[in-house]
C-alpha cells in the first residue's frame, strides 16, 4: 500500500476507536468538525433522530468572502464563532465535541476555542 492508503486506514480506525463513546443526544448534540487540505467544516448532529442541526464552514456565503487571505487557523476560528452563533440561536448551549480523529491541534483547535469563547460549552 502507498503512504496515502494508509495514512487514510489509519485515521478510520482512530475515528472509529472514538465514534465508539461519543454521541450526540437531544441534550447535548455532537460538534462534529470535518478538516479537509483546504476548508473546514462544522456541524452539530443530534444523533438519536440522525438530524444535523447547524452546520458551518469556510465555503458558506457569509465567510468566504471574508476569509481570503487568512491562515488557516484564522479562518478556522471564524467558523467556530459562527457555528457558536447559530448554535446559540437554535437553543444549543451544550456540546460534546468529535475531532473525526485528527489531533486537537492547529485548525480543529483554533474552531473548537472559538466555539467556546462564543457561547458553546464542551
Amino acid at each position: 500500500m502507498d503512504k496515502q492508503k494508509i495514512k487514510r486506514a489509519a485515521l478510520a480506525r482512530k475515528k472509529r476507536r472514538t465514534r465508539k463513546h461519543i454521541f450526540g443526544t437531544p441534550d447535548r448534540p455532537r460538534l462534529s468538525v470535518f478538516r479537509s487540505g483546504r476548508h473546514i467544516y462544522g456541524q452539530v448532529v443530534d444523533d438519536t433522530r440522525g438530524v444535523t442541526l447547524v452546520a458551518a464552514s469556510s465555503m458558506t456565503k457569509g465567510l468566504r468572502g471574508e476569509t481570503s487571505g487568512l491562515k488557516g487557523t484564522e479562518v478556522a476560528a471564524k467558523v467556530g464563532a459562527d457555528l457558536a452563533s447559530k448554535a446559540t440561536a437554535a437553543g444549543v448551549q451544550a456540546v460534546v465535541f468529535d475531532r473525526n480523529g485528527r489531533n486537537f491541534t492547529g485548525r480543529v483547535k483554533a474552531l473548537a476555542d472559538a466555539a467556546r469563547s462564543n457561547g458553546l460549552q464542551f
